[in-house]
């Protein structure tokens, strides 16, 4: 069930510009089991929009946060080493830069299978994470991480601080785009925070996603595609006041922003305004930026379209890996089903199995690939890119290329 959001979720002005069309797409989660295969699936629009007021970037129809986010998600964090080295990494800077110590409160948002905070864990920092899907929030449990498995927003926020929950450090990687409501989740915040506490959240940056052409990362769970300058108004409208920014290239690029209370002590950097004075630069505030984005994306598609077209009638064999969400929607808006890609492969053992959404390409084991020895192996998850080509770097021993859809079509050999 979709529910129509043709006003801003950000300032409430009417949306009447599209920013890219995707047609209709499956939950880019709700993989299908092989004895289900005969049936059929739910497709929900997949249309983003901007609001030329503010320049939020948004679904223009909501799926419920709880096709998403349930007792079978299947998104697991910590089966990327990447992600987990990043992880450590924020840890460690976190920690030097607040002085956090025994006495010290962490709580993460969405915190998934406890992939971040068993860092805290073992810097012996006491941390809490809320996470509404059941199975990761089981497997962080079973880390020994205290997770309570709820959606975060004004009402659970308050619960929490009656609870006593107040905390030093609260965080949120890759969870902003996922929330339907941006005003109850960012208004939520002040609730569990101490007087000097600082709030981090990361996301993928709008500009890096116009500018790359990474139309795959627009998916039903993505509710908001964001920019520093469409963010500003709901930080302030929540109490929250933004003093600094990282620039990350995790997802394609990304922002960490960092927010604290208005009376808080942290100096605002000046990172802020040349954040900000970046969007400008790259049009974030012109609607031409966003409505040309359309076309590109289709040119894209026609490009993979034709390249694996004339690689089958070549005799080519081709397989996939990552069955990410970000590759079920390049999957399904191009149109490419098991008649074109064989297989895809996953490390997750979650999903294989199983099969894609849509496209209904059967999930395996990594090892499939060198039982194989597929001509191409198309790289869907281009954000973690390296550490996939060097996981299978053993395809070139028979002479299978990579090849690479972002931000254009190419063949690594």
């Amino acid at each position: 069930m979709t529910t129509p959001a043709r006003s801003c979720r950000a300032c409430g002005a009417p949306l009447h510009h599209s920013f890219a069309d995707l047609g209709l797409s499956p939950v880019s989660n709700a993989f299908v089991e092989p004895d289900q295969a005969a049936e059929g699936e739910m497709f929900y629009p997949l249309h983003a929009m901007v609001c030329a007021r503010c320049w939020l970037v948004q679904l223009a129809d909501a799926t419920r946060a709880e096709l998403h986010f349930h007792a079978n998600y299947v998104y697991f964090s910590s089966f990327s080493s990447s992600w987990l080295a990043h992880a450590r990494a924020y840890v460690d800077q976190m920690t030097a830069r607040l002085g956090l110590n025994g006495s010290s409160r962490v709580m993460e948002i969405a915190s998934n299978d406890g992939y971040l905070l068993q860092y805290f864990q073992q810097a012996g920092i006491p941390c809490i994470g809320i996470e509404p899907s059941g199975n990761t929030a089981a497997a962080a449990r079973a880390r020994g991480i205290d997770t309570r498995e709820l959606f975060f927003n004004r009402a659970t926020a308050s619960a929490l601080a009656a609870q006593g929950e107040q905390v030093d450090l609260l965080l949120g990687n890759n969870v902003l785009a996922h929330v339907p409501d941006l005003h109850d989740f960012v208004g939520a915040m002040p609730a569990v925070m101490k007087p000097q506490a600082v709030a981090t959240l990361e996301f993928p940056h709008l500009l890096r996603l116009i500018a790359d052409q990474q139309f795959d990362t627009i998916y039903h769970e993505h509710y908001a595609y964001l920019s520093l300058t469409a963010l500003m108004p709901v930080f302030a409208r929540a109490g929250l006041r933004v003093f600094d920014i990282e620039h990350l290239t995790t997802h394609g690029g990304s922002l960490r922003v960092h927010a604290c209370l208005p009376g808080a002590a942290h100096a605002t950097t000046a990172q802020v305004a040349a954040c900000l004075e970046q969007e400008q630069a790259a049009g974030l505030m012109r609607l031409d930026t966003y409505t040309g984005f359309g076309e590109r994306m289709r040119a894209t598609k026609r490009a993979l379209q034709r390249f694996l077209i004339d690689a089958k009638d070549q005799g080519k064999t081709i397989a996939a890996y990552g069955a990410a969400a970000k590759g079920n929607t390049l999957l399904n808006y191009c149109g490419i089903g098991a008649d074109i890609i064989d297989y895809v492969v996953d490390s997750n053992p979650a999903k294989q199995g199983k099969l894609l959404p849509g496209s209904r390409i059967p999930v395996r084991a990594p090892d499939a690939v060198f039982e194989t020895r597929p001509d191409y192996l198309l790289i869907l998850p281009w954000n973690i890119k390296d550490e996939l080509m060097s996981q299978m770097a053993g395809i070139r021993d028979w002479g299978g290329q990579f090849l690479l859809a972002n931000p254009h079509i190419h063949v690594v050999a």
